[in-house]
């Protein structure tokens, strides 16, 4: 069974809801190809939760198997599709900040 796990980093519920969206969109898109993968969605709302990964509380900011991989801004579908997809083959994703 293939496991990731994603965080949305946010202090507002609206901007989390907006990225959960986006993320069980592109994991939607990735069951075709597999379909056993499942993910671990946690949002974290405290400051003291979200500076443990980054500074940025303004914007949501994304993090995929520990790794941080968006700060600060609404990532695409395809972008999450990207890094999910880096999740499974194994590296870690790149940051991008």
């Amino acid at each position: 069974m293939l496991r990731i796990g994603v965080k949305i980093l946010g202090y507002k519920t609206p901007q989390r809801y907006a990225v959960r969206r986006a993320v069980l969109a592109a994991w939607n898109e990735l069951l075709r190809e597999h379909p056993g993968l499942e993910l671990d969605i946690l949002e974290l709302k405290e400051l003291l939760e979200i500076q443990r990964y980054t500074q940025v509380f303004v914007y949501p900011s994304l993090v995929v198997n520990e790794q941080l991989v968006c700060v600060g801004r609404f990532p695409k579908k395809e972008e999450i599709i990207s890094w999910l997809c880096q999740a499974l083959d194994g590296p870690p994703a790149a940051s991008e900040k």
